[in-house]
Order: structure tokens, then C-alpha cells, then sequence
């Protein structure tokens, strides 16, 4: 009977290599095959070996290089073929990643498939702007949603934002004022604090700060660029934290 490959899901993290796992790092040193998201930095595609064959399936807003299922197909059929294959997300491979999909398709093909997590974009990025998304004395919910999907508005998000609460938004740039507009609909005042962290953990990261109402115009000004996260909640105001940040960034 033919041999076949493993499939691991690695977790890149949020952008920096040193974030990575151990065991991420070393999958990625020695792989022969890796297949990567576009949010995967360059610097940690660099420590694979020279020799490997790197396959990008990227996805842009509207923009997908390959379907879902179409990549699911691929990670088989490396697989089958008897290769191990890397298949690289940003962030978690469990968290807005499609990981599970991938999972799901690997044990359907009776492929061994093996998880590595990674530190999420939300955990990475708000370590690097000093931004506490649980606080004793602020929040203690912190909720994880994608605000660029089918039938947003319709999303019943009432409850995730809001005094003690703690809201993070990934993939929410093209759709701030929607989700502004939705929030301040369900009754989050517009006074809200807000932070915009724009290429969390990387040498370029921004912070932009701001309240609910003012979304929109924060992102539309500041010409914001995925990949960016927004963290709504009280915890994004705390002055322990922006003094941090603010010394952090006067020492660079």
C-alpha cells in the first residue's frame, strides 16, 4: 500500500517570527512543501529551507487566487501523493482560519492531519499595542467576530460590546461604518472607545484610537489597510495603557 503524507495545520501567528510555537518553527525549517495564506509575513516563510516549494493560495477581499474546496482538494493530494505538507495560516488555524474545513477534509480522505496552533491575531496584536482584552477592572468578556461576511447586518451581536465587555473584529476594515452603524443601532453608546490595530506585532504596526461614532472616519482618514483588527471596549481607553504604548513608541 502507498504511503501517504501528513497534513499540518500550523499556526503562524500574528505576523512576527518570534512569536511562532517550536514546534511551528520546526515544521516550517524542514518542510518540503508549504502551502500558505497571504497574511503569512515574509520573514517567516524565509527560515524554510531553500529547496522548498511554496504554494500561496491568498485570499483578498472578492479576491480569492483559490476556492476553499479547491485547497482542501490540494492538502489531499499532496497527501495521497506521499509528501507531508505545511499548510501555513496567519494567526490560529482554529480562529477565522477555515482550519476546521481543512480538518474536516483530511479525515473524510482518511488523511492524518495534525493541529499546531498558533498565538491568534487578536492575542498577538493586542499584546503589542498593550491593549488588556480582559480586565478586572474593565472587562470581563472578551468576544472574537468577523465583520466581513454574508447577511452582516442581519447578525444579532447584541450583548458583545458594551460596559464590562470586550469586543474584537476581525476582517472589519471594508465594513467599518456598517458596523459601526449596527452597534450604535443596538444601543453601544457612540462615545464607545475604539482601537485600530493595524499590522499588530510587525515593525510597520499602527494603533489609531478613537470613539464608536468616529469608526468610519478613523479608518477613512487614516487609509487603513488589512490586515487590521478592531478592538471596541473600555479596555482600549485605560491610561495605563496608552501611556505604555505611547513610551514604547518614543523609544523606537
Amino acid at each position: 500500500m502507498a504511503k501517504t503524507g501528513t497534513i499540518f495545520l500550523v499556526g503562524a501567528g500574528p505576523g512576527d517570527p518570534d512569536l511562532l510555537t517550536i514546534r511551528a518553527a520546526r515544521l516550517i525549517e524542514r518542510a518540503r512543501i508549504i502551502v500558505h495564506d497571504g497574511l503569512v509575513d515574509p520573514a517567516i516563510l524565509a527560515i524554510a529551507r531553500p529547496d522548498a516549494e511554496r504554494i500561496s493560495v491568498a485570499k483578498r477581499r472578492s479576491q480569492h487566487t483559490m476556492p476553499q474546496e479547491d485547497i482542501n482538494a490540494l492538502l489531499v493530494q499532496i497527501a495521497r501523493s506521499g509528501e507531508d505538507v505545511v499548510r501555513l495560516k496567519g494567526g490560529d488555524p482554529f480562529v477565522f482560519g477555515r482550519g476546521g474545513e481543512e480538518a474536516e477534509a483530511a479525515r473524510a480522505a482518511g488523511i492524518a492531519v495534525e493541529i499546531v496552533p498558533g498565538i491568534s491575531a487578536a492575542n498577538g496584536a493586542a499584546a503589542a499595542a498593550q491593549i488588556a482584552l480582559t480586565h478586572r477592572d474593565a472587562s470581563s468578556i472578551v468576544s472574537f467576530v468577523a465583520g466581513q461576511c454574508k447577511g452582516l447586518k442581519e447578525q444579532d451581536w447584541a450583548g458583545l460590546a458594551g460596559k464590562g465587555r470586550t469586543l474584537v473584529i476581525y476582517m472589519g476594515v471594508k465594513t467599518a461604518p456598517l458596523i459601526a452603524e449596527k452597534l450604535m443601532e443596538d444601543g453601544l453608546a457612540p462615545d464607545m472607545p475604539v482601537a485600530v490595530i493595524e499590522n499588530g506585532t510587525r515593525p510597520e504596526m499602527r494603533v489609531l484610537r478613537g470613539l464608536l461614532a468616529g469608526l468610519p472616519d478613523l479608518v477613512e482618514r487614516e487609509r487603513v489597510v488589512s490586515p487590521a483588527l478592531i478592538v471596541i471596549g473600555d479596555v482600549t481607553a485605560r491610561g495605563d495603557a496608552v501611556i505604555a504604548f505611547a513610551a514604547q513608541e518614543a523609544a523606537r
